[in-house]
């Protein structure tokens, strides 16, 4: 086997996956071949590195990626152990544009295929060359050839199968290395062993072995001309297209293996060694050139109880060394303070990191997840913009003590900061603060966090809705205001014209005073009253679609004042609103749900369920097998949506939502609501 170019520094590599395909017991494996722990721990006893986390611990499954640094054969390797969960998704999108290639786990399993074609759309999206890790397959029940089929709709890309398994009797006992037509048995925690490729395997290892080359062909000509004449092609030729075409996103070679027993974990790390590019490919890719100045990109930002900040970076260019001044493209983020090789919650520090290395930079305040860091006077341009996915749930959220309201403010920033698909909104008008993540685990997650890492115990609560009323009938109301109380009195009087408004007219005041029966200079001050009491209606919310006009009135010349006046028409809508037939409002949002095509009815289902008005639905665009259903749905119905839309659809379907319109409610549901209200106050 060739070198492919010699040395490519140190290399970073991703570990991604559907959930529970074994990613994080893989990175366990690997860190205990290469000796960078002394034993392989477990992931259900809560001992391998990747879910070190007491959340992860709790939770049996890992809430934020990993990163470990190991070597072998001479060589360094940062492996990055990100998350299955969809919705822990956005460190894996985070981290992905700084990695060289990416090692996807999964099973031959037809449950999780469409989660593991949104892992694939991210990684081809940005292409980055990737291996297919085909793991648990001593548990396969199905044929492997049938397994490709099962999942080859996953990729956009052509699944090269590179092994072929071995069994005894009905168990797998090892596999075929198709480039390098050799048979080795699976020994559990140790290297294979080579045996004779002889038989029915050497059979099935030829048919195998012109199916990959004929793909490899595909992409090589002088490839393609030597097996129409029937020449075998050197060896060291198929390993070079092996690595040519894996790096240039033409094929995405699939091996074989048992992580919780090491099998298969050798020949993935030779893969990696001998075909993987290296920094210089990543950089190129990501436009960095070599110069003078050393770039980094931020995957993933710490706050430690004790340490403070830490951003995990990849240098692309250059070496940054402790107390190194760095810059983002619109800000100076400050001086490193320690420089950190890391091994899951392990950190050792280190002089400086060089082109290829993953580090911790140490109390960086100003850098976030996402940023191109730099050295020279110019702050490089960003490498990559990486949005976070859009929110489907929310929490109203408070200190369960009030003194530990800043605090809590603080440790939202920092929360926020580690994880930029939590979004925090402040709802002034109901005084809340909502929390808003990418599922029901995410938000769990956060607010333990905030209780765990950063000292804040909360309570959370469901956020309000926000409730509108309106009027259906007009009414004119005088609002007279007279107070005496020795001295200067409290004299405001006017009469108010008040009608409704069409649908999202929101709110309207003019005036038609004649002969100055209010002085001009107060009108303003019955304005002012006419909004405090929109504020809260009869039904106990605010009053939209409404219009105010001031008619008439009178004054006292001692007595009146802006006060007096603003008191007056306060009291005018106050007495007048019951008397207009209050109705309630509640908001609808326009809704598109995005899911495969085999759950649309499902969806359809739950969206009527929960009172939605389903306007259609069309293929995904650029999607094939997926949907995209469009409907008109109540706020209140879409709190909990994504758990339901979920379970219907295997954990991939997910929508988006704007508000689009208040609508009347009436009967039972309003009366509920109202009577909710009235309650709580």
């Amino acid at each position: 086997m060739g070198d492919n170019g010699g040395p490519r520094g140190p290399r970073c590599i991703a570990i991604v996956g559907p959930f529970q395909s074994g990613k994080t017991t893989l990175l366990e494996a690997i860190l205990a071949r290469t000796g960078a722990i002394s034993r392989q721990g477990s992931v259900d006893a809560g001992t391998s590195v990747g879910d070190a986390g007491k959340e992860a611990r709790e939770h049996r499954m890992s809430v934020e990626l990993t990163a470990a640094t190991t070597t072998f054969m001479g060589d360094t390797y940062t492996f990055i152990d990100c998350p299955g969960s969809v919705e822990f998704g956005h460190d894996m999108r985070a981290a992905m544009p700084a990695v060289d290639a990416a090692i996807v786990v999964c099973e031959a399993d037809e449950k999780k295929t469409p989660q593991l074609q949104l892992i694939l759309r991210e990684i081809e999206a940005l292409g980055i060359p990737h291996f297919l890790f085909l793991n648990k397959i001593d548990k396969a029940d199905t044929h492997l050839t049938d397994a490709l089929k099962l999942l080859q709709p996953a990729s956009r890309v052509p699944l090269l199968l590179r092994q072929i398994p071995t069994w005894n009797g009905d168990i797998v006992n090892g596999f075929v290395d198709l480039a390098l037509e050799r048979a080795f048995v699976y020994k559990e925690h140790m290297p294979s062993e080579i045996v004779p490729l002889e038989g029915e395997t050497l059979d099935r290892e030829k048919t195998a072995r012109f199916t990959m080359l004929e793909t490899l062909a595909d992409h090589d000509d002088e490839l393609m001309e030597q097996l129409l004449e029937d020449i075998a092609p050197p060896r060291d030729k198929v390993f070079e297209d092996l690595a040519k075409e894996l790096r240039e996103g033409q094929v995405v070679p699939v091996l074989l293996g048992v992580a919780t027993r090491t099998n298969g974990v050798l020949r993935l790390l030779k893969a990696l060694r001998h075909e993987a590019p290296g920094v210089a490919e990543t950089a190129k890719r990501l436009g960095v050139k070599a110069g003078n100045e050393a770039v980094a990109y931020v995957l993933k930002t710490f706050h430690t109880t004790h340490g403070g900040k830490l951003s995990v970076a990849r240098v692309l260019a250059g070496q940054i060394a402790d107390s190194a001044n760095l810059h983002s493209p619109t800000d100076e983020v400050g001086r490193v303070a320690g420089v950190f090789k890391l091994t899951g919650a392990t950190h050792e520090k280190r002089p400086a990191a060089a082109a290829g290395d993953t580090v911790a930079l140490g109390k960086l305040d100003g850098a976030k997840t996402g940023d191109t860091l730099s050295t020279g006077k110019t702050p490089h341009k960003a490498v990559a913009e990486i949005a976070p996915a859009p929110p489907v749930l929310s929490i109203a959220i408070s200190a369960k003590e009030r003194k530990d309201d800043v605090k809590l403010g603080q440790a939202l920033t920092k929360l926020v900061d580690e994880d930029p698909s939590i979004t925090v909104v402040h709802n002034p008008e109901a005084h809340e603060v909502v929390l808003w993540g990418q599922g029901e685990m995410h938000l769990r997650v956060a607010t333990e966090r905030l209780a765990d890492r950063f000292g804040v115990a909360i309570e959370r609560r469901r956020p309000s809705v926000g409730y509108r009323e309106t009027i259906r009938k007009p009414i004119t109301q005088r609002g007279r205001h007279k107070k005496q109380s020795g001295g200067h009195g409290q004299f405001g009087d006017v009469v108010l014209e008040i009608k409704p408004l069409p649908r999202s007219g929101g709110f309207e005041f003019t005036e038609r005073i004649t002969g100055g029966v209010v002085p001009r200079n107060y009108i303003p001050s019955v304005e002012e009253g006419v909004i405090d009491a929109l504020k809260e209606g009869p039904l106990g919310f605010p009053v939209v679609d409404i219009a105010v006009a001031l008619i008439d009135g009178s004054y006292h010349t001692v007595d009146s004042s802006d006060m007096a006046f603003r008191t007056a028409g306060r009291i005018g809508i106050v007495e007048a609103l019951p008397q207009c037939n209050p109705v309630l409002l509640e908001p609808i949002h326009h809704v598109e749900i995005v899911c495969p095509t085999d759950a649309t009815a499902k969806i359809n289902a739950i969206l009527s369920g929960r009172r939605g008005q389903i306007l259609g639905f069309d293929t995904r665009e650029g999607w094939e097998g997926w949907d995209a259903v469009r409907a008109q749905m109540p706020e209140s119905e879409i709190g909990d949506l994504i758990i339901e839309i979920r379970s219907a659809t295997a954990g991939v379907g997910t929508f988006t939502f704007k508000f689009d319109h208040m609508a009347e409610l009436t009967g039972k549901p309003a009366e509920q609501i109202v009577a909710a209200r009235k309650a709580a106050e």
